[in-house]
């Protein structure tokens, strides 16, 4: 299926009238993988829905597969975003279908250690694995999620698979949302082939199709709001049109008037968009507790052709030490999920150290370059916060602190295990410091790296936290029907709700939350 057969049901910035009221049952801000979603179950029951997304709406047919001009398509601050110390790239989606749009695809169930913490550590309820489960099969089903087939390892997966079995390392092949997969190697630059089951190609047309409206080059401004009787109710949200080319406020206007509104932003903009309501002093906890699974590489020089940029990014990962794992009450090893990396040729010359020679000598052997990444499981003691600046912009704040410098540190010591056991003659750090090693023995030279952005390469690519969900309205900001404290009718639904790191990618994690998300929404609009 595909949006382009319902395309009378996406407007764009041309299509609205300056001033124009809206009426719907349910206001959804956000198109990615919770909002989408969110839409799609909601119109499986008759449900009225509009879905705002302040990005454009890019079809495949729009997609040239050019690095930069598709980062700045799809991205949100066009892939240039940092951490409020320049710690950390932030990276997620400013179009249709959000990060779904470009991002590799990984597709894991919930793991249930995870599910055990939030629900006895932080009181989350209706979110077990018997819960989920029901949608995880439907969704899962409807993207096509399956193991990676051996067809769609590339040179760099092969190697990193045999490296994970020689060192007796247990790995797994990485669950993909894929269907006729052409192995372009393009997927961080949206899929031309719409073989990646993005929300683009799955939830959002079947929303459509039940009736839904996608308001593209939409941003959600001021919610217009009343007291109840007991809480706080949602009546209108004021909406800035966009200017798709300039990405800046067009000065057109428009107002969705709803029967309730979900917060659908991601784990960087939902808490954001709520602290520029105006509520951190009723939540205080709004913007805390934030996690990004926090991302380090490592790049290996081989003597043949890799050619990491094609078929799929990571066919196959390595779990061994996703738990972190201690001795006698001390930090001993793991709290990371390591898997090949993949970048095109474009980024990668941006994030290899070096300047001059050293740069220009790895980068004349690109083909031959391949590497690892790590993600770490963010720890709990040491999460970060989405503020508000003065002049309004949102500031990210991840502390990096000394457990996950040494879970960073270990990430790497792994990363060079394993790079050379791939059979790299030599490796380098991801960071500014180019630190470079020629084999195992010169493990000490990590050392003296700084385990923060002055010594590496650092990626958030998976968000979360900042409405953690709980029943304490003081350290949490939704309750476990999603809903708001404090408010009847005001609801958040994605990875901002997580009370701390999902610990793999949570795309699916955030597609069968949506699932409770739109059961606990009909029970209050009484479908």
């Amino acid at each position: 299926m595909n949006i382009e057969t319902n395309k009378e049901r996406v407007y764009e910035a041309a299509d609205y009238q300056d001033g124009a009221v809206y009426t719907t049952q349910v206001c959804i801000i956000g198109s990615g993988c919770g909002g989408a979603t969110l839409a799609k179950r909601l119109t499986d029951f008759g449900v009225n829905v509009i879905v705002l997304e302040q990005g454009s709406y890019i079809p495949a047919t729009k997609m040239d597969q050019r690095e930069l001009n598709m980062m700045g398509k799809l991205y949100g601050e066009r892939g240039m975003g940092t951490a409020s110390d320049q710690s950390s790239q932030i990276m997620h989606g400013n179009n249709v279908g959000g990060a779904s749009v470009h991002y590799w695809a990984d597709s894991y169930r919930t793991p249930q250690d995870k599910l055990d913490s939030w629900q006895q550590e932080f009181g989350m309820k209706g979110h077990d694995m018997k819960d989920l489960a029901p949608a995880f099969d439907e969704i899962e089903k409807s993207l096509n999620i399956h193991q990676a087939p051996d067809q769609l390892f590339n040179n760099l997966n092969n190697k990193f698979r045999s490296a994970c079995q020689s060192l007796s390392w247990h790995g797994h092949r990485v669950p993909q949302a894929r269907k006729h997969c052409v192995g372009s190697g393009h997927c961080m630059q949206g899929c031309l082939y719409d073989a990646k089951q993005s929300q683009m190609i799955t939830h959002i047309p079947t929303a459509i199709k039940q009736g839904a409206r996608v308001f593209a080059n939409a941003r959600a401004g001021k919610l217009i709001s009343q007291g109840g009787t007991v809480k706080q109710v949602v009546k209108q949200v004021r909406v800035d049109i966009m200017d798709p080319v300039t990405a800046k406020a067009s000065g057109k206007t428009i107002t969705i008037s709803a029967d309730a509104v979900v917060v659908a932003a991601g784990g960087f903009n939902s808490s954001y968009y709520l602290l520029q309501q105006g509520l951190k002093k009723q939540l205080p906890a709004l913007g805390k507790y934030f996690s990004m699974n926090p991302s380090t590489m490592m790049h290996s020089l081989f003597d043949e052709d890799i050619i990491q940029w094609r078929n799929i990014p990571a066919a196959w990962g390595i779990d061994e030490y996703r738990q972190r794992r201690y001795q006698q009450g001390q930090y001993s090893e793991g709290g990371y999920l390591l898997m090949p990396s993949q970048l095109q040729p474009a980024m990668l010359a941006g994030v290899l150290p070096g300047i001059g020679k050293q740069h220009h000598d790895w980068m004349k052997n690109a083909p031959k370059i391949g590497g690892t990444i790590s993600w770490l499981d963010d720890i709990e003691s040491e999460l970060g916060e989405i503020r508000i600046k003065d002049n309004g912009q949102r500031e990210v704040y991840y502390p990096y602190g000394e457990l996950t410098q040494k879970v960073l540190k270990d990430s790497l010591v792994k990363q060079v295990i394993l790079n050379f056991e791939m059979g790299a003659k030599k490796v380098m750090v991801a960071g500014a410091q180019g630190v470079q090693l020629n084999s195992v023995d010169e493990m000490n030279k990590l050392d003296d790296l700084m385990m923060t952005s002055a010594g590496l390469y650092l990626a958030a690519p998976h968000p979360g936290g900042g409405c953690r969900m709980g029943e304490n309205p003081k350290t949490s900001v939704v309750d476990s029907d999603h809903k708001v404290h404090g408010w009847n009718n005001l609801f958040v639904a994605d990875s901002s709700v997580f009370p701390s790191s999902s610990s793999l990618d949570p795309s699916l994690t955030i597609m069968a939350f949506s699932y409770i998300a739109a059961d606990r929404i009909m029970e209050t609009l009484g479908v």
